[in-house]
């Protein structure tokens, strides 16, 4: 009952001598604990997030109990696992790293950023729902990856550089399974194809469906490793599938890809094929 009373009272000394800046620190740490939740839990280390969190509990409610003996074991733990957290948590903090050295506490915290100007931005992912669209009618497997703030100048050195104009049938020669470039991945940056057949890294969640075939896999570890927007094309059922901060969303239409990839991508709607052609001229001094 001691505790209970004791807990009481330093509640409400905290309360009235509280300052704005307390509430607003409290405010800001509060909120990127939340940020750093949701960026777990999207991720396969979500399950060893919440073990920690749980340890945490019984180590604070046994230092209340004043039960020492597991208090110390649990204590210690973590100050010998310290090291072992970096690693485990290794990929989730890179991609955080690399998110905020690309542009920034904004890009963490806040949503809505636009990539690129918005009617080259829209005719890209117009070019590439219809792809897609008639991809699946044919049962062609596709992997088309989206880049965003972070840039995938290393993954794009694995493939074959192309620099062309996004077209449905450019996308449609390139994963037609005769050619050589089929089997790997296409990166797209400013509303142009920049590599094709690029390799990609897999998905280390032990959680995803076995079903997943290494495409799908390769679309959800390339979104857990950066910010990219990974588009799958199923070659066994033909199903169009959206990967985004390592989550996969399935069973997509042409519809409804390009209004997904509208909102992540920033885009209202509107096109120009001059200005995807204008780009073009730039990006190859023509």
């Amino acid at each position: 009952m001691t505790y209970i009373t004791d807990a009481v009272s330093f509640v409400w000394d905290s309360i009235r001598t509280m300052r704005v800046s307390d509430i607003l620190d409290i405010a800001v740490v509060a909120f990127l604990v939340y940020k750093l939740f949701a960026h777990f839990s999207r991720t396969g280390s979500g399950r060893l997030l919440r073990g920690i969190v749980l340890a945490l509990l019984v180590m604070w409610i046994t230092s209340m109990l004043t039960m020492p003996v597991i208090n110390f074991f649990i204590g210690q733990t973590f100050q010998l696992g310290f090291l072992a957290l970096i690693i485990l948590f290794q990929p989730e903090l890179r991609h955080l790293l690399e998110r905020f050295g690309s542009g920034g506490l904004s890009k963490i915290v806040g949503p809505g950023t636009r990539y690129g100007d918005n009617r080259v931005v829209e005719d890209a992912i117009l070019q590439v729902a219809a792809a897609c669209s008639d991809m699946a009618a044919t049962k062609t497997g596709a992997l088309i990856i989206f880049e965003r703030n972070i840039r995938l100048a290393d993954v794009a050195k694995t493939g074959t550089a192309m620099n062309a104009i996004i077209r449905v049938e450019t996308l449609k020669n390139i994963f037609y399974p005769k050619t050589p470039l089929h089997d790997g991945a296409v990166i797209i940056r400013d509303g142009l194809i920049l590599s094709a057949a690029c390799v990609l890294p897999l998905s280390a969640n032990p959680t995803l469906d076995r079903n997943l075939g290494t495409r799908h896999r390769a679309a959800l570890g390339m979104s857990e490793h950066s910010d990219c927007i990974s588009v799958v094309v199923s070659e066994e059922t033909g199903q169009i599938s959206c990967a985004v901060g390592g989550m996969l969303k399935r069973r997509l239409n042409a519809e409804a890809l390009a209004k997904l990839l509208r909102t992540e991508m920033g885009a209202n709607g509107e096109t120009s094929v001059s200005m995807t052609e204008k780009l073009y001229r730039k990006f190859t001094g023509q």
